[in-house]
Parts: C-alpha cells; structure tokens; sequence
C-alpha cells in the first residue's frame, strides 16, 4: 500500500508510473509517464457532535459537529444523520445533509434519542461519530 512503509505517501498524494513489459524476448521500451493517480481513503468521523441548544423546543433539537482530521485525500459531500429511539425499534436515515449542523424535527417529548453523523466523500462514508 502506498500510504503505508516503505513509501509513506499521505492522503491525496498524486502517484505516477512509467511501465515496462517483458516476455520471453526481453523488456520493452518504458512507457510515458502516467497522469498520477491520487492516493484516497474514507473520511475520518465526524467529532465533537454537540446539540445547539439554540434550536431546541418541544419536538426539535439542533445538532451541530466538525470534521475528523483526515478527509480521505478528497473534500467531503455531505452528511449522514442516524436518529434512533432508544426504547423501540425506531430509527430514521436522512441522507445528504450538506452542513455540519442538522435540526431534528417531529421529536417526542419524555422519549430518548441517540443520534450519529458519518461523512462522506466520493470514495465512501466514514464511521459513525461518537
């Protein structure tokens, strides 16, 4: 792996290769060099997930959180938000959320909610937040 010993390479670090073909009547020429492929991973998970407390009522809660430390060599697209009932099986996807912050709408009074963010860039989703 290119990101590890003994090349080391950091995330988003462009890589180009010559090639060079051999058979049984020898090698051949070496080829242009490549355009340099980029070296890219998953984000790391969202941190500090916090609720701001601006937007707390009744039914609704506002989320907020920062980036990990790596995006993965790529920018990061958006957001996933896990909303989850802690006493029954209900749980809610809302994919796409394009900010670091989110107003959960709808929400009951007296019941407990659990909430993880992942990120996501072109190469994938990272893992869920604390």
């Amino acid at each position: 792996m290119l990101h590890e010993s003994p090349f080391s390479l950091a995330w988003s670090s462009h890589v180009y290769a010559k090639v060079v073909a051999t058979n049984v009547y020898g090698d051949s020429l070496e080829s242009a060099e490549g355009n340099g492929a980029i070296i890219v991973a998953v984000p790391d998970k969202p941190i500090s997930l916090l609720e701001d407390y601006s937007q707390r009522s009744a039914s609704t809660l506002g989320l907020t959180w920062q980036d990990g430390a790596d995006p993965g060599g790529l920018p990061v697209l958006d957001y996933r938000i896990t909303i989850i009932q802690t006493d029954t099986s209900f749980s809610q996807l809302v994919l796409g959320v394009p900010s670091k912050s989110f107003t959960a709408v709808g929400l009951t009074v007296g019941l407990i909610y659990e909430f993880s963010v992942v990120s996501r860039n072109s190469y994938g989703y990272s893992a869920p937040s604390e």
